[in-house]
């Protein structure tokens, strides 16, 4: 019979590491999954938002 095994872990998009599901937050830019420990250490933002943000504006 086969192993069934269900996962409930999402991967950070602020650091990269993989974390349970609903132990972690919503970044503030796009609403991807932000794990605890980020959250703990102040990060609201993931990797692309962070990106942005230091983009500044864009011209128009």
């Amino acid at each position: 019979m086969a192993d069934i095994r269900e996962k409930d872990a999402m991967v950070c998009r602020a650091c990269g590491g993989e974390d349970r599901a609903s132990e972690g937050y919503p970044c503030t830019g796009c609403g991807t999954f932000i794990c605890l420990i980020c959250s703990f250490r102040g990060v609201t933002l993931c990797k692309s938002c962070q990106e942005a943000a230091k983009q500044g504006p864009a011209a128009t």
